[in-house]
């Protein structure tokens, strides 16, 4: 076995650890957070309970069937809470729940990093698709 130094605070995981159940959990979790309204809807309710048009006005761009859907959605996993409060029009609120506000920091984080890496990320693309084009017969 080859050794490997340990930086700190890191654990060390062997290189060829594989679990196909780990790869399904990583996957199916990823498929629900992982895309643009979820993300955004995680972080509009991190700063507490909103109803539904509250939620789609912060947000500008997104379609009442993408929120219905990305509502739904979080609510099934678990990650949100949806209130129906008996009120003529019925009143209903969505916050995020134990389970969603664990994910805020996360989801966060990973917003952050895309803000600040956007421009590295495309100047790399464009260096790529130069050297790719340059390649091409």
């Amino acid at each position: 076995m080859t050794k490997q130094r340990q930086q700190e605070g890191t654990a060390m995981l062997p290189s060829n650890l594989h679990v196909p159940d780990d790869c399904r959990a990583v996957s199916e979790v990823l498929s629900r957070v992982g895309d643009k309204w979820t993300i955004l809807v995680v972080g509009e309710l991190g700063n507490g309970p909103r109803r539904f048009n509250e939620i789609r006005r912060a947000l500008g761009s997104i379609s009442q069937r993408m929120l219905t859907l990305t509502l739904r959605g979080l609510e099934r996993d678990g990650l949100v809470t949806r209130t129906v409060f008996p009120t003529v029009p019925p009143r209903v609120d969505y916050e995020l729940t134990k389970l969603g506000l664990s994910l805020l920091e996360p989801v966060s984080g990973i917003g952050l990093w895309a803000r600040q890496n956007r421009a590295a990320i495309q100047e790399a693309r464009v260096r790529f698709d130069a050297a790719a084009e340059g390649a091409r017969p």
